[in-house]
């Protein structure tokens, strides 16, 4: 029997996507994370462990020799929900399978990949169950998978699902593996699960296969958090459910006392967090316990950062294809949910909390700490060109009301065996695919800019961009966190590096800005122009008349410069003389 303290493992990162779980970078998801922990845990030492992204994979064909090397070759991946990606790309089947025939080890997959593969990672399209060609294929938890493969001495083992004992074990155990991340430590943000299942069974969906809600317990969590912390984790989403509001309870009403232990108890071991942002929350528990969710909206809100997002499933507005689907929530339940999220959580830093939503003339100059997201999803049963109409007139009854939601997400169906669509497959979504596109730009011109402008109106202070990629002369970057927004800035800079950057326009679903603060002794062309109200002959002035000794002085007629200059000069940056 192979000894454990002898082998030699590979994980492979592909990617995840799940409707309750996202692991593409920058963000690190629990499978890696717990995989290794179980692994440890079964006797393989930390140091015997190698962890790899698929994107290392294909920028160094030599990290391929770590996969053929190993004795016990994992590979985690699965796209449930189909996305556009900017940090990485999610591995292709023909990818995986590749991997599997390189490893001259035992090789295993698990995942949400278990649920099915299609014949890429796009929406409107059937997904089937496949092996790729891997030893084995853990239909179960690949991280209990791991544990008894290598227990067994690489013999094999059943299909089950991790207990809790196990969980609390290997989710502080596998924190070592994020040293291994290439974006460690400065721009990864790492996935917590509380739990996962979900109470209620609509049809499209994949997560009522975790069964119901199972939570884990704050000071699991914590524990697990203070891991990461000592691992140099700086960046966390609670991303890992299906509601965080009914963390803690009967898996549908609020249990508040449960989030305060939680968010209280991470804010303890993690007192220097960057980003502490969540992603999931019910909109029909909002509604059905409206006071215990408001309860719990606000200790979200006192606990987390900037720019935190909710996502609402609506799925459809339209009442005949909530009814076929059986979508939890209406219309109207989900408006007031917004609204509830708006009143509770609405407000920006620097502003009154008692003021949400705040936004217009004399709201703080930062984003909202938190609000709902909408998804959309196409291709469900009932669709009918009445169901795009529904969906439009609800998001502008949204935006009319005068609140605020911080992105929609609109997809299409993928059809999973073990799902209902299953029956169904991914038809109706083909057959409306051109009805789609025309609505999904119709949205983007007609909601999605002016609530933009509404959520982050020039001038709004964007702290620490992280620079990714050069396009056209500009430099594209992101904050961390939930759903960030792309944000353009004129020349080219170094990348990976962070800076602050102050919102100077508006695109569908991405901003222009500039340095925040912009130093007008330093400022390019580019920059100054940028900002509204500077046209050339303007710059042209600034530049010429430079140096400054206060922004005061800088000749910009039409705005007010010490919008994205702050206070002119500061302590970090002398005057001119």
């Amino acid at each position: 029997m192979t000894d454990p303290a002898d082998l030699s493992v590979t994980l492979v990162d592909g990617y995840v996507d799940e409707p309750a779980h996202f692991g593409v970078p920058p963000y690190i998801s629990t499978y890696p994370r717990f995989t290794a922990g179980a692994i440890v845990d079964a006797g393989v030492p930390e140091a015997n462990v190698t962890y790899h992204t698929i994107d290392e994979l294909r920028e160094d064909r030599a990290k391929w020799a770590d996969v053929a090397d190993a004795d016990l070759f994992v590979y985690l991946g699965g796209m449930t929900v189909p996305g556009k990606y900017v940090g990485g790309t999610p591995a292709e089947p023909d990818e995986v399978r590749e991997l599997a025939w390189a490893a001259e080890g035992v090789s295993v997959m698990g995942g949400p990949i278990r649920f099915g593969v299609g014949e890429e990672n796009a929406g409107a399209q059937e997904m089937q169950r496949k092996d790729l060609d891997y030893d084995f294929l853990a239909m179960g938890d690949v991280e209990a998978a791991a544990y008894d493969l290598v227990d067994s001495g690489l013999e094999g083992f059943e299909n089950r699902y991790r207990d809790n004992d196990e969980l609390d074990r290997w989710a502080a155990q596998g924190a070592f593996v994020v040293e291994q991340h290439p974006n460690h430590p400065e721009y990864l943000i790492a996935e917590l699960e509380t739990s996962r299942g979900c109470a209620y069974r609509c049809s499209f969906c994949t997560e009522p296969m975790y069964g119901n809600p199972a939570f884990r317990t704050p000071e699991s969590v914590v524990r697990e958090v203070e891991n990461l912390y000592e691992r140099g984790v700086r960046h966390l989403r609670l991303g890992r459910q299906a509601d965080i509001l009914a963390y803690g309870g009967d898996g549908e009403a609020p249990n508040p006392d449960a989030l305060r232990r939680l968010y209280g108890g991470i804010r303890e071991v993690a007192p220097n967090l960057g980003t502490l942002h969540l992603d999931n929350m019910n909109p029909i528990t909002v509604v059905k316990w409206p006071e215990k969710a408001r309860e719990g909206i606000r200790i979200i809100a006192e606990h987390n950062t900037p720019g935190d997002t909710a996502a609402f499933g609506l799925e459809s507005a339209d009442p005949v294809v909530q009814e076929q689907n059986q979508l939890n929530v209406t219309a109207d339940e989900c408006f007031r949910a917004i609204e509830i999220v708006n009143e509770e959580a609405g407000w920006r830093p620097g502003d009154d909390p008692a003021d949400a939503p705040t936004h217009g003339d004399g709201a703080a100059n930062r984003l909202p700490k938190l609000l709902p997201g909408i998804n959309l999803l196409h291709g469900l049963k009932g669709e009918r060109a009445e169901t795009f109409e529904h969906n439009k007139q609800f998001l502008q009854r949204v935006y009319d009301a005068g609140l605020m939601v911080r992105r929609i997400n609109i997809r299409q169906v993928m059809a999973f065996e073990g799902t209902e669509m299953a029956d169904e497959g991914a038809d109706i979504a083909k057959e409306h695919k051109k009805r789609f596109k025309q609505y999904k730009r119709d949205i983007r011109e007609e909601i999605d800019r002016p609530m933009l402008r509404r959520l982050a109106p020039i001038g709004t202070v964007l702290p620490d961009v992280h620079l990714e990629y050069h396009q056209d002369g500009r430099t594209f970057g992101r904050q961390l966190g939930t759903y960030p927004l792309l944000v353009g800035i004129p020349g080219e800079r170094d990348l990976g590096a962070t800076i602050d950057v102050a919102v100077v326009d508006h695109g569908y679903r991405s901003v222009t800005g500039v340095p925040y603060p912009l130093d007008p002794n330093a400022a390019t062309m580019d920059e100054l122009t940028a900002i509204p109200g500077i046209g050339d002959r303007t710059a042209g002035d600034i530049v010429i008349n430079r140096p400054y000794d206060s922004a005061a002085a800088v000749p910009s007629p039409e705005i007010d410069f010490s919008t994205f200059t702050g206070s002119y000069p500061t302590d970090e940056r002398p005057s001119a003389d």
